[in-house]
């Protein structure tokens, strides 16, 4: 049976519109083609580098951790150490980086170290690099590399830190959530930090739906919300309901959409719903509205599937129907195989027995091509 990829949160959809992911997952074995500008490399890092044969341990770095930390070979070295290295070790290797802990979270290389020590280290180292992170939030947040530390901090530090750091966002929200990196760091606040710290972000969001759910980093951010803040999302969702229309025909918006036809509560999706009935045609036939009606599609209830079934079936004083255009049109087709996929044995009956006369005028176009297989396959 012919599917497409429908638009989701991790994939491309048929149009390869970005999607909405979550925050980029941190790699552990990075490998790159460039070099930190670290100046002349120690004849202890340069032994190491060509001497594959010798066998090194974390002691014998002892007075260069810093300098491995910003190498590419001596950052995955001490990352992979750390990972089961033992309180000792572990704290000699802090003891170095931790004077030099804010220069690593914005190296290229050696932020993966100090994430290593969110992951693996002491309560109290945890605790001491947070700290040292006050004050310089808000630009690691919007750095390439220090987003990345500030999300791995917020994974495994204390509440009261958690608190701490995200507040020094508190009148950047805005920015940071349009911005490349930034925008990572405020999903990951809404996934990890108690709603009652992060009310301002909240606020900050209100009278700006719109112009976020038509951003490609806001609409990520706004989906975040409606996953974890479910009480202090309803006001959001209710201006966004304001605006469902021009969302659902917007390569961003229409994410946001989904998403709440997809996770939203039962009287969100009808209202989303009732907000397509009469236009099933038209935004069938839109590059990115259609995602969305597939969404109404599986998401509606039977009723709701049946009164689309009959918008589409409606036979004009011509003699034709939406039905017989949709089957024709190269997003539209998609619409009416999700239809036989997902509605009762009745309705889909209903569908057939509409279909058939038309289905071997269908081999003649393009996209009819695929529902004509869809049914001999």
């Amino acid at each position: 049976m012919l599917q497409r990829e429908l638009a989701n949160n991790t994939n491309f959809n048929k149009n390869n519109q970005i999607s909405s992911p979550i925050s980029s997952p941190v790699v552990h074995n990075q490998t790159t083609t460039n070099e930190s500008n670290h100046g002349a490399r120690s004849a202890l890092l340069e032994e190491f580098r060509n001497n594959k044969l010798k066998k090194y341990e974390l002691r014998d770095l002892l007075g260069n951790i810093v300098e491995f930390s910003g190498d590419q070979h001596g950052s995955r070295f001490i990352q992979q150490k750390l990972e089961s290295a033992n309180n000792e070790d572990k704290q000699m290797v802090f003891d170095e980086i931790r004077p030099k802990a804010l220069q690593l979270m914005t190296d290229v290389f050696g932020n993966y170290v100090i994430q290593k020590f969110f992951e693996y280290g002491s309560a109290s180292q945890k605790a001491i690099l947070a700290k040292i992170m006050e004050g310089h939030v808000l630009s690691l947040s919007l750095q390439m590399y220090g987003c990345r530390v500030v999300q791995k901090a917020l994974e495994h530090i204390k509440e009261e830190q958690q608190a701490k750091l995200i507040k020094e966002l508190d009148g950047n929200v805005l920015k940071c959530v349009k911005d490349q990196n930034g925008n990572h760091v405020i999903q990951k606040a809404i996934e990890r930090v108690s709603p009652e710290h992060i009310q301002f972000i909240i606020d900050a969001f209100h009278g700006q739906v719109y112009s976020l759910a038509t951003h490609p980093y806001g609409c990520r951010v706004i989906q975040r919300i409606f996953e974890n803040c479910t009480n202090e999302h309803d006001s959001l969702l209710k201006e966004l309901h304001h605006y469902t229309f021009n969302l659902i025909q917007d390569q961003y918006g229409n994410y946001v959409i989904q998403h709440v036809l997809e996770h939203g509560k039962p009287e969100d999706k009808s209202l989303v719903i009732s907000k397509v009935m009469g236009q099933i045609l038209n935004l069938s036939k839109h590059k990115f509205a259609s995602n969305v009606i597939e969404k109404c599609v599986t998401n509606g209830t039977k009723v709701e599937r049946q009164q689309m079934i009959d918008e589409v079936i409606q036979v004009k004083p011509d003699g034709t129907s939406d039905l017989i255009s949709m089957m024709k049109d190269q997003f539209a087709n998609y619409v009416v195989q999700k239809m036989l996929d997902v509605v009762d044995k009745d309705q889909h009956d209903l569908l057939i027995s509409k279909i058939k006369p038309h289905l071997q005028s269908l081999k003649k176009f393009t996209y009819g091509k695929l529902l004509f297989f869809f049914f001999f396959s």
